[in-house]
């Protein structure tokens, strides 16, 4: 008999806060409907981003 394994995901409802307030931040200061599109790609890869800044900044 096989054991059922639960895991737990605590960290996807933070990205999703911080996914709708990039998305909300990049999408009120876009001065375009492009810039706008874009801003939602940035607001979805924007933890790459943070973590680079932060190892650049570690790294010093």
């Amino acid at each position: 008999m096989k054991e059922k394994v639960q895991s737990h995901a605590s960290s996807n409802p933070i990205y999703g806060l911080g996914f709708i307030g990039a998305a909300v931040y990049f999408i009120m200061h876009a001065e375009s409907f492009w810039m706008g599109v874009w801003g939602l790609l940035k607001a979805i890869v924007w933890p790459v981003f943070l973590i680079y800044e932060a190892f650049k900044h570690l790294a010093e």
